[in-house]
C-alpha cells in the first residue's frame, strides 16, 4: 500500500522556504519574451489537482505550469527520491516502491492507489516510464481521471512502429523502406537485412529513446543487434518485438512538433534539429534547423499533421524525420508525449506546451490558428549528464552532488532540472543532471550565450558531459551548421580526448595555473587578513616556477603588479587578471585581454591544480624551482598492464557472463555484458587469452573500475 503524506512534509516546507527566491529567479525568465508564456485564465476552468506520474526534471517542468495555473500537485516517488527536489515542490507526495523502476514508477497498481488516495482528477506521465503506455491510459479512463496526453488508440498506432509505418503510409507520408512485419528470430532478421540491403537498422516496435536501437552492416553484426536490441526492448519497454528498415547513411534527425485537440484542430510547432546523437540518443538540439527552408519546413509540417490527423490525435506529440542531403524526408515514428527537449520548441514560439496539455486534456479547442504560430529567434538545448564523454562520448556515472550551481546569473539562460546540491545520481535512473536551454535573437547569439552558460555551470561529484558539450558548440562544423547523425564519430573517429590545447591557449592555462599558484602562497601567508608575523621581512614580487602539464615541463617567470600577474612562458608574455576569490568555484579572468570562465576544481600542498579551462578539465602541476628539482628524484609509478584484466567500465548490473575460467578468448569476443541505465554494453576482450578467473556472475551489482574477468 502507498504511503501518503496528506500535508506537506516538514522537508517539502523548508525547501520551500530554503529555495524560495532560487524558484522565484527561475520562474521569473519564463515570463517574458525568453521562454514561454503561461495564460492563466480564472474562468477557464481545468483540473483541481493533477498527478504527475514521473520523476526528476520532467516532473518539476510540470509542477511549475500547474502552479501557475492555480492546479494543486500530487508527486510519486520510490523510496530513494523520498528527498528529491519534485516531491519537495508538490503539494502532496506517495510513495509507490522501492528504487527499481518496475517497482515503483512503472508499478501501475501503486499508482492507481496513489490517485485514489489523493483524489487527483488527471495524470500528467512526462516522458518515458508509463506516457506512452495504453494499458496505463486504460486503466485511468475507467477510473474515471484524465490522461495527459493522446487516447489509447493514438498511443497504441502510435507506440507500435509496425503499425505507425502502415498508418503513415496510408496518410501519405514519406516513409523509410524496409520490413513491415515482426520479426522473430536472428536468422529471419539476417535474411530480411539481405533482401533490403546494408546497412540496416534494427529497432525495438514498442521503442523510444534511443533503446533497443542498433545499426548493422553485416550478417554478423545483424545478429547481434537482434540480440541486444530485443533484451534492451523487453527490459525498458516489455516488448521484445523488433522490426527492420533501410539506414539512411549520413541523415539529419529532424523533428515537427505538433500540437492538437479533441475538435479536429491540429497545429505543427516548427521543427527542432536533433543531429547531434551518440548511441541513437540527443545530445545537443536546436531550434528552427539551419537546414530547412520554408517550403520544406512546410511539407514537414502539413505531413506531420496528416499523421496526427489519420489517427485522431490529440495533445502534444512529435513526429520524427530523417532527412537527407537532398532534403528528401522520411516518417522515423510518432512520440506520443511531451518530448525531452520541448524547452527550445516554447522559447521559439512563446507557448507553453505543458498549458496546451492540460487544456486540451479537459476538452478546450486550441486557441491558434497555423498563421500565429512564429519563429522568433533561435535556441538550443544540451542534455547535461551525469556521464563519463571519454568512454563512448559518455558512460553513466554516479555519485552524489557535492556542489551544483547552476548559471541563471545570466541572461536568456533557462535551467530545466530535478536535482540540487546533495542530490545522488544513481544506477536505477537515467542520468540527466538537467537540460541548459540558451536564446538568442540570432543563432550566432543564443550559441555565444550556451559557451558561456557551459563555462559558468557548476557541478562537482559526478563525472559530467560538459567537456563534449562545450566542444560540440564551438567546433567549425557545428558553427557552420554541418551536421548529420554522423557528426561525433566523424569529428572524433578515435573517441573524444576534450580540448586539445595549442599555442596561444596553452599559455593560457600556464600562466593562469602560475598566477593562481602565487595568489594562494601569497593568502596563506596571511592571517585574518593581515600579514604574518616574520622575524625577517620578506617582500617578493618576482617568481621563478615549474609547471608541468602531461609530459610537459614549463619553466615559467612571474611577476605582480596590483591584480595583475605578467608571466613568461615559452618565450611569450602572457597577462593575467582577476578578483582571485579561492573560495568560490568561478575563477572570472581576463588573459591578454580576453575574458574567460575558467574553473579550479581542486588545489593540493603537492601544488597539483586542476582546471576547468574552454570546458575541460587539465590537471597542472605547479612547483618552485627547488621542489621542481627535487621532485626530478622521484620514482614514476607503474600503470597498470590492462590488457589481461577486464575492469567495469561504468557501474551497473551484470546482464550475462559469457566465458569461464580455462576458456580461450579471441580479440573482440564477447565476454559479459553490463546493464547500466537500462542500455546493455558488451564487454569484449583486448586480445587473446586464456581466461584465468571470473569475479562477476549474473545478477550482480558491479561499480566503475571493478574487476570482472582475469586473462593469463
Amino acid at each position: 500500500m502507498a504511503t501518503h503524506s496528506l500535508a506537506p512534509s516538514l522537508n517539502r516546507l523548508l525547501f520551500a522556504v530554503k529555495y524560495a527566491s532560487f524558484q522565484s529567479r527561475r520562474c521569473a525568465v519564463h515570463n517574458n519574451h525568453l521562454h514561454y508564456s503561461t495564460i492563466y485564465n480564472a474562468s477557464e476552468k481545468t483540473f483541481d489537482k493533477i498527478l504527475i506520474a514521473n520523476r526528476g526534471e520532467i516532473a518539476c517542468r510540470v509542477i511549475k505550469t500547474c502552479k501557475k495555473m492555480g492546479i494543486k500537485t500530487v508527486a510519486v516517488h520510490s523510496d530513494v527520491d523520498s528527498s528529491a527536489v519534485h516531491v519537495k515542490m508538490a503539494d502532496e507526495a506517495v510513495c509507490v516502491g522501492p528504487a527499481p523502476t518496475n517497482k515503483s514508477y512503472l508499478n501501475m497498481d501503486a499508482i492507481m492507489d496513489a490517485i485514489r488516495a489523493t483524489g487527483a482528477q488527471a495524470v500528467h506521465p512526462g516522458y518515458g516510464f508509463l506516457s506512452e503506455n495504453k494499458e496505463f491510459a486504460k486503466r485511468l479512463a475507467a477510473e474515471g481521471v484524465a490522461f495527459i496526453g493522446p487516447d489509447t488508440h493514438a498511443i497504441q498506432a502510435m507506440g507500435d512502429k509496425i503499425e505507425s509505418k502502415l498508418i503513415a503510409k496510408a496518410a501519405k507520408v514519406n516513409t523509410i523502406p524496409g520490413f513491415d512485419g515482426v520479426v522473430k528470430t536472428s536468422e529471419e532478421a539476417v535474411k530480411i537485412a539481405q533482401e533490403i540491403g546494408y546497412p540496416v537498422m534494427i529497432k525495438a516496435s514498442a521503442g523510444g529513446g534511443g533503446k533497443g536501437m542498433r545499426i548493422a552492416w553485416n550478417d554478423e553484426e545483424t545478429r547481434e543487434g537482434f540480440r541486444f536490441s530485443s533484451q534492451e526492448a523487453a527490459s525498458s519497454f516489455g516488448d521484445d518485438r523488433l522490426l527492420i528498415e533501410k539506414f539512411i547513411d549520413n541523415p539529419r534527425h529532424i523533428e515537427i512538433q505538433v500540437l492538437a485537440d479533441k475538435h479536429g484542430n491540429a497545429l505543427w510547432l516548427n521543427e527542432r534539429e536533433c543531429s547531434i546523437q551518440r548511441r541513437n540518443q540527443k545530445v545537443v538540439e536546436e531550434a528552427p534547423s539551419t537546414f530547412l527552408d520554408s517550403e520544406t519546413r512546410r511539407a514537414m509540417g502539413e505531413q506531420a499533421v496528416q499523421l496526427a490527423k489519420a489517427v485522431q490525435y490529440s495533445s502534444a506529440g512529435t513526429v520524427e524525420f530523417l532527412v537527407d542531403s537532398k532534403k528528401n524526408f522520411y516518417f522515423l515514428e510518432m512520440n506520443t508525449r511531451l518530448q525531452v527537449e520541448h524547452p527550445i520548441t516554447e522559447c521559439i514560439t512563446g507557448l507553453d506546451l505543458v498549458e496546451q496539455m492540460i487544456r486540451v486534456a479537459k476538452g478546450y479547442q486550441l486557441r491558434h490558428k497555423q498563421e500565429d504560430v512564429p519563429i522568433n529567434g533561435w535556441a538550443f538545448e544540451s542534455r547535461v549528464y551525469a556521464e563519463d564523454p571519454y568512454k563512448s562520448f559518455g558512460l553513466p556515472s554516479i555519485g552524489r552532488l557535492s556542489q551544483y550551481q547552476e548559471p541563471l546569473n545570466l541572461s536568456n539562460v533557462r535551467v530545466d532540472s530535478g536535482i540540487q546540491e546533495g542530490s545522488d545520481i544513481s544506477i536505477y535512473y537515467d542520468p540527466m543532471i538537467s537540460k541548459l536551454v540558451t536564446y538568442g535573437a540570432t543563432r550566432a547569439e543564443a550559441l555565444a550565450k550556451m559557451e558561456e552558460a557551459l563555462d559558468n555551470y557548476v557541478i562537482r561529484g559526478v563525472t559530467h558531459n560538459i567537456p563534449l558539450l562545450r566542444e560540440i558548440i564551438t567546433h567549425p562544423r557545428f558553427i557552420s551548421g554541418d551536421i548529420t547523425t554522423n557528426f561525433l564519430p566523424e569529428v572524433y573517429p578515435d573517441g573524444f580526448k576534450g580540448h586539445q590545447l595549442k599555442g596561444d591557449k596553452r599559455r593560457e592555462l600556464l600562466a593562469s595555473a602560475a598566477a593562481l599558484y602565487i595568489t594562494a602562497q601569497l593568502r596563506s601567508q596571511k592571517v585574518l587578513g593581515n600579514q604574518r608575523l616574520s622575524s625577517v621581512p620578506v617582500e617578493c614580487s618576482c617568481w621563478t616556477l615549474c609547471v608541468e602539464l602531461g609530459k610537459g615541463h614549463h619553466e615559467v617567470e612571474v611577476t605582480k603588479s596590483g591584480d595583475v600577474y605578467t608571466v613568461e612562458v615559452d618565450g611569450a608574455k602572457v597577462e593575467v587578471s582577476g578578483q582571485w576569490n579561492l573560495a568560490s568555484p568561478l575563477l572570472p579572468l581576463t588573459i591578454n585581454g580576453t575574458q574567460r570562465m575558467l574553473q579550479c576544481l581542486s588545489r593540493d600542498a603537492s601544488g597539483e591544480i586542476v582546471l576547468q579551462y574552454l570546458g575541460t578539465s587539465f590537471k597542472v602541476r605547479v612547483l618552485s624551482k627547488l621542489a621542481a628539482k627535487l621532485n626530478s628524484y622521484m620514482p614514476e609509478k607503474i600503470p597498470e598492464d590492462t590488457s589481461s584484466i577486464l575492469r567495469s567500465p561504468m557501474p551497473g548490473t551484470v546482464v550475462a557472463v559469457s566465458v569461464k575460467p580455462g576458456d580461450t578468448v579471441a580479440e573482440g569476443q564477447e565476454i559479459c555484458v553490463i546493464e547500466a541505465m537500462k542500455m546493455q554494453n558488451s564487454m569484449t576482450a583486448v586480445r587473446q587469452a586464456k581466461v584465468k578467473s571470473v569475479h562477476c556472475k549474473p545478477g550482480e551489482t558491479v561499480g566503475e573500475g571493478d574487476l570482472l574477468v582475469e586473462l593469463e
